[in-house]
């Protein structure tokens, strides 16, 4: 099998003290555009004890919540269609899936280190995330509504694609910003 890879390195530079959370929200299907079943025979794994949960506008409140026992963990990997319509879940019903910020257990490094893993068991393709950031938000196209068109023609819709976002934590109405996302000037900020 060929390894690929496709780097996404962030660099800000500013004038000012600002609040830098650079991320990408590029959308992955490994079944293949325009599947019948979409995301769900997909498993992920994400190596994070701790979600942040989100307010009824999927806003971050700020609190860091144990995944244990919940929806939430995918700290040993499992399919995505075992809790992404799971009524009983809150967070998960104010969502329509997940949509929410993973504390990864690695921290931010220096070096690039797992976020996340999704692997399709019918085609044997994985992607891996990785990233030096301290948090990944994973988005299960819970809002895609078909509008978006594939690049063969077909329409993307309900979780049909998922989405990884590198990032610090979702956080600063609620908390500080910390060096790791406040640009000093001439202090430039580099994340991957």
């Amino acid at each position: 099998m060929t390894t690929r890879a496709l780097p996404i390195d962030f660099d800000a530079t500013t004038d000012a003290l600002t609040i830098v959370n650079l991320t990408n929200h590029a959308l992955f299907d490994l079944v293949g555009e325009g599947s019948a079943t979409g995301i769900y025979g997909q498993r992920l794994t994400i190596p994070a004890r701790r979600f942040t949960p989100v307010t009824a506008t999927l806003i971050p409140t700020g609190e860091l919540k144990p995944v244990a026992g919940t929806v939430f963990d995918f700290t040993k990997g499992r399919a995505l269609s075992d809790g992404i319509r799971d009524g009983r879940d809150p967070q998960i019903v104010i969502g329509h899936g997940w949509d929410h910020n993973f504390v990864l257990d690695k921290g931010s490094t220096a070096e690039p280190g797992l976020a996340a893993r999704v692997e399709d068991p019918a085609s044997g393709r994985v992607l891996e995330v990785l990233t030096t950031e301290p948090g990944v938000q994973f988005y299960s196209g819970n809002f895609l509504d078909g509008t978006l068109v594939g690049k063969s023609g077909l329409s993307t819709g309900w979780v049909t694609a998922l989405r990884w976002s590198r990032r610090n934590y979702p956080t600063r109405q609620t908390n500080p910003p910390s060096r790791r996302h406040a640009s000093i000037p001439s202090s430039p900020i580099t994340t991957a």
